[in-house]
């Protein structure tokens, strides 16, 4: 017989629990339970069935190099919005993927931590804003399509699966690569999706040329 997870606590540690209570109440998370000494406190917050534990110790803890990414789906994300924009907090609004039709925000928490908003619930396109995340980025994706288009070479459909692991019918139009060494092809909606959300993930092109000929100008040249 194997034992059965009641519940899952995602615990992150902060500088300062306060400040970090706060933040997370704009998501209705309220305390519940407090404790500890003042090298090691923490703050058990809950909001409905969900729960999140913030803990500070002090000395601080080593930071990863990579930050904590949190996702949270709310059931209004225009409030959430209204909230931020209200309390002068900076956000974006990333647009309405797959798995998120609602609408998608992006923000930081005081520590650093990338918090990423969604709404399951679709809204209509006459209500949907337009995505204030950087231009640039979307420019890129486009200037990439526009270069493989020209070369040809890219496969027929773009092979990022949904978010329910359906197959996605778009058009390939962007190759995408990561530090690891991962590569897929991908539509311009996946693409900005993967951008956001993945780490590490960089548009694949061959533009600067690529690693095979700068390696080799460095080979040996034969004597004449």
């Amino acid at each position: 017989m194997h034992p059965q997870v009641q519940a899952a606590v995602p615990v992150v540690y902060v500088r300062d629990l306060e400040l970090s209570r706060a933040f997370y109440a704009r998501f209705g998370y309220g305390e519940q339970r407090a404790g500890g000494e003042s090298d090691a406190r923490w703050c058990y917050l809950q909001c409905g069935e969900h729960t999140l534990l913030l803990a500070c110790v002090q000395p601080l803890l080593i930071q990863v190099e990579l930050p904590l990414l949190i996702y949270l789906y709310v059931t209004d994300l225009t409030v959430v919005r209204l909230n931020f924009e209200q309390d002068g907090y900076d956000f974006e609004l990333v647009g309405y993927p797959d798995h998120a039709p609602g609408g998608e925000m992006r923000t930081r928490d005081p520590d650093g931590n990338v918090v990423l908003i969604g709404q399951r619930t679709a809204v209509p396109a006459s209500s949907r804003l337009a995505p204030t995340v950087s231009q640039a980025r979307s420019s890129l994706i486009k200037q990439a399509a526009e270069a493989i288009h020209r070369r040809g070479g890219a496969p027929s459909s773009c092979q990022v699966p949904g978010t329910d692991g359906s197959h996605c019918t778009h058009p390939a139009e962007v190759k995408l690569a990561d530090s690891w060494g991962s590569t897929v092809w991908s539509c311009l909606s996946h693409a900005d999706e993967a951008l956001i959300n993945a780490s590490g993930a960089f548009i694949a092109t061959e533009d600067a040329g690529g690693l095979g000929p700068w390696l080799s100008r460095r080979r040996p040249q034969s004597g004449g």
